[in-house]
C-alpha cells in the first residue's frame, strides 16, 4: 500500500514539475514585466482551453501602458471568441491618443464584428472614402439638372470613426449611399448644369447640411467634389423618344381609321350591289304586270305602243345628251 501511495505521489509530483516547467517561462516573463500571473491561473487557463500566451502578452501590454486589466476579463473575452490582442492594442492606441475607451466598450465592438483597432486608428487619423466606390463597378454618380443635361460627379468623403456609435451604427456603405443621394438631389434641383459647373462646392455645402452621418459609426468631416463631367442631353433624348412614341401612336390611330374607312367602303359597295339587284328584280316584274294588265283588260294595245314610244323617245334623248355614259378618268 505504501509503495502504491509513493508511486501515486511521485506521478503527481512529476505532473506538477512538467506543468511548472511548461508555464515557468510565461510566469517569469509576466513577473518581470510587472504584470504577475500565478502558476495556478496559467494552469487553469490551459485546462479551460485558453491560450495562456495571448492572455499574458495582452496583460503585459496593457500593464506597460498603465491600463490594469484583470486576467478574468481577458479570459472571458477570449472564450467569447474575441480577439484579445486586437482589443488590447486598441486600448493602448486609444490611451495614447487620449480617446476615452473602456475595455467593456472595446470588447463589445470586437464581438460585434467591427475592427476596434482600425476604428481607433480612423478616429485618430481620418480616412477618405470614394463616392461611388470603384470596387462596386461604378465610376461616377450620374444626375440630371432641370435643363435636361446629365452631369457625372465623383466625390471624396473624409470621415472619422465615432467610437460611441460604433456598436449599432451604420457602415461605410450607408455613408456612400447617402452622399450619392445628396449629390443627385442637389444636381437635380439646379436650374441649369452651368450652375453646378461654376460652383461645385454648392454640392458639398448642401450635402453637409443634410447631416448624413446621423445614425452611422462615422463623423463626416468634409465632402469634396473631385470631378464633374458633362454627360448626355437626357432631356432632348427623352423628348425625341416621346415624339417618336407619339408619332407611332398617331400612325396607329390613322391606320385604324383608314382600315375602318376601307371596311365602310366595302360595306357601301355591297349595299349598292344589293340595291341594284333589287332594281333588277323590280324591273323584271314590269313585263309580268303588263301581261297581267292585258289579260284583265286594264291596258290596251295602243296604250302599250304609246308607252313604248315614250320609252324609246326618252332613251334617244339620254343618248343624245350623253347621260348614262361612264365618265372617263
Amino acid at each position: 500500500m505504501f509503495l502504491i501511495l509513493y508511486i501515486f505521489i511521485g506521478i503527481i509530483a512529476i505532473v506538477f514539475i512538467i506543468l511548472f516547467i511548461k508555464f515557468f517561462g510565461l510566469w517569469f516573463r509576466a513577473l518581470l514585466s510587472g504584470a504577475p500571473v500565478g502558476i495556478a491561473k496559467l494552469i487553469g487557463m490551459w485546462l479551460r482551453r485558453v491560450n495562456p500566451s495571448v492572455i499574458v502578452d495582452s496583460r503585459i501590454m496593457l500593464s506597460k501602458a498603465g491600463i490594469p486589466i484583470d486576467t478574468d476579463l481577458l479570459e472571458t473575452h477570449y472564450l467569447a471568441r474575441g480577439n484579445v490582442l486586437r482589443v488590447s492594442m486598441a486600448l493602448v492606441a486609444a490611451n495614447k491618443a487620449n480617446i476615452p475607451l473602456s475595455f467593456q466598450k472595446a470588447a463589445a465592438i470586437d464581438l460585434a464584428g467591427r475592427d476596434v483597432l482600425d476604428a481607433v486608428k480612423t478616429s485618430v487619423n481620418p480616412k477618405v472614402i470614394d463616392c461611388p466606390n470603384p470596387e462596386k463597378g461604378r465610376q461616377t454618380i450620374d444626375a440630371v439638372a432641370k435643363d435636361g443635361i446629365q452631369l457625372k460627379a465623383k466625390a471624396r468623403v473624409t470621415v472619422r470613426a465615432n467610437i460611441e456609435r460604433l456598436v449599432g451604427g451604420a457602415t461605410e456603405e450607408t455613408i456612400i449611399a447617402r452622399v450619392g443621394e445628396g449629390i443627385v438631389t442637389t444636381i437635380g434641383s439646379s436650374e441649369t448644369y452651368k450652375d453646378v459647373l461654376e460652383n461645385p462646392d454648392l454640392i458639398s455645402k448642401r450635402v453637409l447640411e443634410k447631416g448624413l452621418d446621423a445614425g452611422t459609426a462615422f463623423e463626416i468631416l468634409s465632402i469634396d467634389i473631385a470631378d464633374v463631367d458633362v454627360g448626355d442631353n437626357v432631356g432632348a433624348k427623352l423628348q425625341a423618344d416621346q415624339a417618336e412614341a407619339d408619332r407611332r401612336r398617331f400612325q396607329a390611330e390613322a391606320e385604324k381609321r383608314r382600315a375602318a374607312a376601307r371596311a365602310r367602303e366595302q360595306e357601301m359597295v355591297a349595299l349598292v350591289q344589293e340595291n341594284r339587284a333589287k332594281v333588277v328584280l323590280a324591273e323584271a316584274e314590269v313585263p309580268k304586270a303588263i301581261s297581267e294588265s292585258f289579260r284583265k283588260g286594264n291596258l290596251g294595245i295602243m296604250d302599250y305602243y304609246r308607252m313604248r314610244n315614250i320609252q324609246a323617245d326618252t332613251d334617244m334623248r339620254k343618248s343624245i345628251s350623253g347621260e348614262g355614259k361612264p365618265k372617263e378618268e
